[in-house]
């Protein structure tokens, strides 16, 4: 990537953070604060890179920063759709595909995920594809938001992976493949006709798994709104949660959260998870 190029990155990286308050992205502002808007290393923080790396991408220097690093930073500094697509055309990148893990987040998503604290919750797409997950959700279930392609969909990892199911218990496994063939469906069934996207998911999953295609076969079809979800701490144990969406305007991507049920002690469990973090995780995780 020429100098020039790489000069304007840093510069519009610049002009962005600069015009973001703390408050706006769940960070404490705190006292004295010589830079309007972020500071380089809440940025760095916020897009789970270093700072020396930031600091470089902001001068002008280092390496051609990678897709992912970009849809980071594209969350982080609340990009709009053509800032997003503008920052990947800066790195001499191509526009990602957008049902994929680097898709542009819904901002009202974004900004009520980024809200909650005291809850798992994430934001993905149609296809389960997990773009952007709270600290409390990666402690719950790993990170979920690091997959290229089709593996970025966690309906895929479900059906073509067996590690992907650990996290649930035994005798819940049949009716969450059945929750997920049915909520594919219907999302097949809001998009255009042969999207390209949904129909390559759809052609492998059928290809792939034959209890997918089996379930596929009954035409089962209903949207994921509010679910039970049990789900198998390494560290904390059972956890006995509510699982509920939130969906944006066209449906192409939805909140979800996980609230403890009534009369378990499951409250506590996330209560404990907050303190222990990331310390014990899923080699593959589920959700």
């Amino acid at each position: 990537m020429s100098t020039t190029r790489y000069a304007e990155l840093g510069d519009f990286l610049r002009s962005r953070r600069e015009r973001i308050r703390p408050e706006d992205v769940g960070l404490v502002p705190g006292p004295r604060r010589r830079v309007p808007g972020l500071r380089r290393g809440e940025v760095a923080v916020l897009a789970g890179a270093s700072v020396e790396y930031y600091t470089e991408l902001e001068r002008g220097a280092g390496s051609q920063p990678s897709d992912q690093m970009l849809a980071a930073l594209a969350r982080a500094l609340r990009l709009s759709h053509d800032e997003r697509d503008h920052l990947y055309r800066l790195a001499n990148r191509p526009l990602p595909d957008q049902g994929g893990t680097a898709s542009h987040v819904h901002p009202a998503l974004l900004d009520l995920l980024t809200r909650i604290d005291r809850t798992p919750a994430m934001v993905c797409t149609d296809l389960h594809a997990v773009l952007v997950q709270n600290p409390l959700c990666v402690a719950m279930l790993g990170d979920l938001s690091t997959r290229p392609g089709r593996a970025g969909s966690f309906i895929h990892r479900w059906f073509a992976d067996p590690a992907a199911r650990q996290v649930y218990p035994p005798e819940d496994l049949a009716a969450q493949s059945r929750s997920f063939v049915a909520d594919l469906r219907a999302a097949v069934g809001r998009r255009s006709p042969g999207d390209a996207e949904a129909a390559r998911l759809l052609a492998e999953l059928r290809q792939l798994s034959p209890e997918f295609e089996a379930m596929w076969a009954e035409q089962d079809v209903e949207v994921r709104r509010d679910e039970r979800k049990r789900i198998v701490h390494p560290t904390v144990g059972m956890l006995d949660l509510h699982c509920l969406s939130l969906f944006s305007e066209d449906g192409r991507q939805r909140l979800l959260w996980f609230a403890p049920r009534a009369g378990t002690d499951t409250a506590e469990k996330l209560a404990l998870l907050t303190v222990v973090g990331t310390q014990a995780m899923y080699t593959e995780p589920g959700r």
